[in-house]
């Protein structure tokens, strides 16, 4: 029988009533496909995943399908946001075995896990055909199968472990210009992003090169990232109407989105845009942070503090069935209506025309041409055109609020949060807008007092209010993160007490001393067939990336040598093994920090705040600042203040210079 409805996860309660006997991954299920020599079905995807509800309608409530899988299989359905450490030790298997992945994902593993077959989204008959072949092969031939799967996870072995460098000498930084010269070469000059499609954002990939445009003075590689932002701002991929970006969008130009919005994505380009904003005020910029943090403090902000994870892609559409971007497209009857004589102006500006058509006549919002453009050809202020495009969206707000809304996934995921957490917190740094500061702080005492737990690890997931799921390197990772964050804004060291317990967690019960990286799994949890050690940066970046910058800036806070030597020790691991620099772009951050540009400055002032606040909203990525207000305890700013007093202590790569009390000589190093 069905026994997904004991779950708490959106995602498996939307299979709670499929024909096929679905189990969750848990002991007792493991236990039975063994008990009973069963191959294991796994089934991976998550409740926003347009292709998921697809392969569901077609197979999964099928009772043809369903009694294929239920003879022969135990099948078990996981939630890849609740387990991604499950989901990328066996997508580490469907790519060896296809060459792609996605999701939905779907693979058959003996009783023991080991995995024999799979692939992503399939046809009815296909699906039906194989799982036959399958069955068949296992009770007339079953040797094949083991063999195969031995040969397969000898290989999975293999590759899970990141080859060590014997290299201990400085950082090589010539190896960016010439990983930068490859690069390159795929850029879309004419929208931004790389030149492929379908395009995902890959936020991590322009925080590099704004970062290393900055401090290279490259403007080139920095008029590409303001093209890119821009262009993924007027797409369809960033909802004009209501704020808040989709996953990705499906053609070159980022028009069509696949319209589902996470939380992950939402929290990284809001910070990507308030690092871009600080550096060129651009007011486009600064829209894109307000209409996207609006929409997420309306659709996904609890009253705990806590974030929902994502929004569907389907929602019903005027026939009340399910489809893919309902809820916000658009037809030229109906526009016409809305909005009357501004219709043609209006057209003019979102491309109510050919380049702006998606399909049956449905339309989804892009501008390709700036305002200034459009008012100047109209003999209009472009004031007057800013007030009417801002108008124009409240009025389709309006009338799409009455539509039927996507599917909430109401699950609040620990790392996801922290994510948004510290978007909030890059906007409160641009704009100054204390609420973003204000909802940072409360969503940092929800994971305090509802994700961490007494024994002192964290949770993964939050729903119910209940925690459950003993929490992955990802979570850890962010947490700290943004607490570090968080002190970077409130000069509150509690928030660096924080994040260095959890560091040192980390360590206790993640570091793998031998491979010298963290374990994407706790040493408390049962191991999986591999083991997952994440390096690549990917939607999200590596988990060991994030962890290592964590530990590179707490070694300044803390005067920790054996944190900037681990760092240090990751970094040079992972660069010999770098092939597409996108892959690595956090990595390649960090390395940045090692540079001679390399800054450290702390602030002893009963006016700390205030300064910090002027030195936030400047565009500095290569400056670590601390500061305090009274005497602190920190070894970073230990026997520096001085009551009554303003010092300003700068250092580069931990050797400092005397004090200064001028303010405007410390403005004059920043800026230079």
């Amino acid at each position: 029988m069905n026994e997904l409805h004991l779950e708490t996860s959106p995602y498996l309660l939307q299979h709670a009533n499929n024909p096929v006997h679905w189990k969750a991954w848990n002991p007792k299920t493991l236990a039975q496909a063994q008990t009973e020599n069963k191959l294991m079905l796994i089934s991976i995807g998550y409740s926003a995943c347009h292709w998921c509800h697809v392969m569901e309608h077609e197979s999964f409530e099928d009772e043809e399908v369903a009694a294929v899988m239920n003879a022969h299989f135990i099948n078990i359905k996981i939630d890849r946001e609740e387990r991604p450490d499950i989901d990328a030790v066996y997508m580490k298997a469907v790519q060896v075995m296809t060459g792609r992945g996605g999701w939905p994902m779907n693979v058959v593993a003996l009783p023991d896990g080991r995995p024999v077959w799979g692939g992503t989204y399939f046809r009815k008959n296909d699906w039906i055909n194989a799982l036959e072949k399958l069955q068949e092969i296992y009770t007339q031939n079953p040797e094949t199968i083991y063999d195969y799967a031995q040969q397969l996870h000898e290989g999975l072995q293999t590759i899970s472990i990141v080859p060590k460098s014997e290299n201990n000498a400085e950082f090589d930084f010539t190896i960016l210009e010439k990983m930068m010269g490859k690069w390159q070469k795929s850029f879309d000059w004419d929208f931004g992003g790389m030149a492929r499609a379908p395009k995902f954002m890959m936020p991590t990939n322009y925080e590099f090169l704004l970062n290393y445009g900055h401090q290279t003075q490259n403007q080139e590689l920095l008029n590409f990232v303001d093209l890119t932002l821009t262009k993924m701002a007027y797409g369809g991929l960033f909802d004009t109407v209501d704020g808040g970006f989709s996953r990705y969008s499906v053609d070159l130009k980022w028009h069509v989105p696949h319209f589902e919005k996470m939380l992950y994505d939402n929290g990284q380009l809001v910070s990507l845009y308030a690092n871009a904003y600080k550096l060129n005020q651009n007011p486009l910029y600064k829209e894109v942070i307000e209409k996207t943090l609006n929409f997420v403090e309306k659709e996904w902000l609890t009253e705990e503090g806590s974030f929902y994870a994502a929004l569907d892609a389907d929602s019903l559409n005027t026939e009340k069935q399910l489809e893919e971007g309902a809820f916000y497209v658009w037809t030229t009857a109906a526009l016409q209506q809305i909005l009357g004589e501004d219709f043609d102006l209006f057209s003019e500006v979102f491309n109510i025309n050919e380049f702006g058509h998606w399909e049956h006549g449905n339309y989804v919002l892009i501008q390709n041409q700036p305002l200034t453009s459009i008012a100047e050809k109209h003999n209009i202020t472009v004031e007057f055109l800013a007030e009417k495009k801002k108008k124009w969206e409240s009025q389709l707000y309006q009338i799409r609020e009455n539509r039927s809304k996507p599917r909430l996934d109401d699950k609040c995921l620990t790392s996801w949060n922290a994510i948004m957490l510290k978007g909030f917190v890059e906007a409160y740094k641009a704009t100054g807008n204390s609420r973003y500061s204000d909802i940072a702080i409360k969503n940092a005492q929800f994971i305090i007092q509802k994700i961490w737990s007494p024994e002192g690890h964290l949770f993964r997931t939050y729903k119910n209010n209940k925690a459950t799921i003993n929490a992955y390197l990802e979570d850890y990772a962010h947490v700290i993160a943004a607490f570090i964050s968080l002190y970077e804004i409130t000069v509150n060291e509690q928030w660096l007490t924080y994040a260095k317990q959890l560091t040192d967690y980390t360590f206790d019960h993640f570091y793998d001393k031998e491979a010298e990286f963290f374990s994407f799994t706790s040493q408390q949890d049962e191991a999986l067939v591999t083991p997952h050690f994440e390096v690549e940066d990917n939607v999200i970046p590596a988990a060991n990336s994030v962890m290592a910058t964590n530990l590179f800036r707490l070694s300044i806070y803390f005067n920790h040598s054996y944190y900037e030597k681990v760092a240090q020790q990751m970094l040079q691991h992972i660069l010999p093994t770098i092939d597409y620099p996108s892959a690595f772009s956090n990595w390649l951050n960090l390395l940045l920090h090692f540079s001679e540009s390399q800054n450290e400055l702390a602030v002893c002032s009963e006016k700390a705040l205030d300064y910090l606040k002027q030195l936030n909203s400047w565009y500095t990525p290569n400056l670590v600042v601390a500061g305090t207000d009274k005497a602190s305890e920190l070894p970073f700013l230990a026997n520096r203040f001085i009551e009554d007093q303003t010092l300003f202590y700068w250092c580069q790569n931990k050797t400092c210079n005397l004090p200064t009390t001028d303010f405007q000589e410390i403005t004059k190093k920043i800026k230079r």
